[in-house]
């Protein structure tokens, strides 16, 4: 029995760096992070096998954290991308769940006097199952929460490492929770209330994760709105233009055949006056991103700014719409940073042009607050509270992965500069 005991926790143990290589993000590559899990990890995980087989599983229960725990987050914690609440959440809530399995199955194979065969079986399958479900069903949305979810870690992650300690201690202090039936019932309820709690946390960010969404898709249908009111701006200026080029050429005709050429010369250079007037300034060759343009122009200027231009852009064709919304929140990021400025301090240069035929690049400068903060995940530190704001970048993050491209930004000495490069 003892043996089969000791195979199920060493069974257990491996599962334990496993279910967490699933659910963390490594801030090394994939081939690294295997090196260096299997080298650090590995000794470590011999030397509580060691101590298994010789001091025995009572003695090894009492200081597995010391063994196991610590050790090994401090690996992690060295290889993590997150740090932080994200990282200790991650770290307690993998250690907590694994735990949690453990003492279930010891509970039951004790109490339906399985001799070790149920417990060993019963953690062959569990674990396993456990992997693949996270896998499949908890990775990319849990991944997606830390990447977007900023606030709230140091609460649940404490929450977590209490559960964890509550389950080590009430498991095996100052006796193994088998040898104490007179605790059985809190032990129980503690085992009860730990998956309702965690329900209750994984709800809280799910939350956040959908609110992200609802604001971005927000952002999204408000760019469109405005790309469509442009197309039917433009519709509408061309059936003009063509209504008074008919009243024009009755005029040119009449002047022509009197032999007026000097007077429709001159009205020539009129209609020509007139046209520019109407159809606006031409910033760009393509007309859905020119009328972004142009409203931001307008939006700078009244901020006594005359942006700095240098557009070589012709007619565009495909993906219109993500275009407008990735200049659209760049500018208006730029605008917003404008506006907290001095009238004397406030600078603003937009450049886009093709290259290669098939890529668009685009960068926007302009002046910042000089202790702007650059966070890990390359996206500024917003100081504003109210919610949707700072959501324009990771937009335009996501718009330009979506079109094979790439967005980095960076700030120094009170400019920032956002380059986007994207497949068109």
């Amino acid at each position: 029995m003892e043996t089969l005991r000791q195979l199920s926790i060493i069974w257990a143990l491996f599962h334990v760096f496993v279910l967490f290589m699933i659910i963390y993000r490594s801030r090394y590559s994939f081939k690294t992070t295997i090196t260096a899990t299997v080298t650090c990890i590995g000794i470590m995980v011999a030397g509580n096998i060691w101590g298994l087989i010789v001091l025995g599983i009572d003695v090894m229960g009492k200081y597995f954290i010391l063994t196991c725990t610590l050790p090994s987050m401090i690996f992690y914690f060295f290889m993590s991308k997150d740090r932080g609440g994200r990282f200790f959440f991650t770290f307690c809530l993998v250690d907590t769940i694994i735990l949690w399995l453990m003492i279930v199955t010891n509970l039951i194979d004790v109490y339906i006097h399985g001799k070790g065969v149920f417990m060993l079986v019963s953690r062959l399958l569990i674990f396993p199952a456990a992997e693949v479900l996270a896998y499949k069903y908890v990775r990319k949305p849990y991944l997606e929460v830390q990447s977007n979810v900023k606030r709230g870690w140091i609460v649940f992650a404490a929450m977590t490492a209490l559960y964890y300690l509550l389950l080590a201690v009430m498991g095996n202090w100052p006796a193994p929770i088998t040898d104490r039936p007179d605790d059985l019932p809190a032990m129980l309820m503690i085992l009860l209330l730990m998956p309702m709690t965690y329900l209750v946390i994984f709800a809280a960010l799910y939350r956040q994760i959908l609110l992200f969404r609802t604001q971005q898709s927000q952002r999204e249908l408000q760019t469109q709105l405005e790309h469509y009111r442009i197309q039917l701006d433009n519709q509408q200026m061309v059936r003009k233009m063509k209504h008074d080029m008919k009243g024009h050429f009755t005029a040119l005709s009449g002047m022509l055949s009197e032999g007026k050429v000097q007077e429709a010369r001159s009205y020539l250079e009129e209609v020509g006056d007139y046209r520019e007037e109407l159809s606006g300034q031409q910033y760009c060759a393509d007309p859905y991103l020119n009328g972004v343009i142009s409203q931001f122009v307008i939006r700078f200027e009244e901020l006594g700014v005359s942006p700095e231009l240098s557009i070589s852009v012709e007619a565009v064709f495909k993906h219109r719409v993500e275009l407008c919304l990735i200049l659209s929140n760049a500018l208006e990021n730029a605008l917003e940073a404008t506006e907290k400025l001095p009238a004397a301090e406030r600078f603003v240069s937009i450049q886009m042009q093709r290259k290669n035929k098939d890529l668009l690049l685009l960068r926007v400068k302009n002046n910042c607050d000089k202790n702007l903060y650059i966070r890990e995940d390359h996206l500024p530190q917003s100081d504003k509270e109210e919610p949707g704001h700072g959501y324009g970048l990771r937009t335009i993050k996501d718009l330009s992965g979506r079109l094979n491209g790439e967005m980095v930004c960076f700030a120094e000495g009170g400019m920032f500069v956002l380059d986007v490069m994207v497949k068109i």
